[in-house]
């Protein structure tokens, strides 16, 4: 039996946006490695080389990292969007409500202003 043909996925942009996330929070790579359980050498690969993670370890990253798996599956969605809307969600969670109350005020304020800019 032949064997089916696959395409071979680049996990280099993953690599890219698991380091600027990294980078972003001020985690050392021996920080984030110790915790997962892996070795810094694989995760440095994982970065910058665009080696394939396990299943196991691309899932622990983007939910260390609230990071949307849709940009590298489907790249010519808008990946940034899906990405940015679960990092403010994520911070929105640790919110008071009062801190809610004026992130709310704020946005209707921003959209108001970009509606009347049209």
């Amino acid at each position: 039996m032949a064997k089916r043909p696959t395409a071979k996925y680049d996990f280099k942009a993953f690599g890219q946006a698991i380091k600027a996330a990294r980078i972003e929070r001020k985690e050392s790579r021996k920080k984030v490695s110790d915790e997962m359980y892996i070795s810094p050498h694989y995760l440095a690969n994982i970065e910058n080389k665009g080696q394939q993670p396990s299943l196991q370890i691309f899932y622990e990253l983007v939910t260390r990292y609230d990071i949307s798996v849709d940009q590298f599956f489907f790249p010519d969605k808008s990946a940034e969007k899906d990405t940015q809307r679960r990092q403010l969600d994520t911070l929105l969670d640790s919110m008071s409500e009062k801190g809610i109350r004026v992130v709310t005020a704020t946005a209707k304020e921003i959209a108001e202003v970009e509606t009347e800019d049209r």
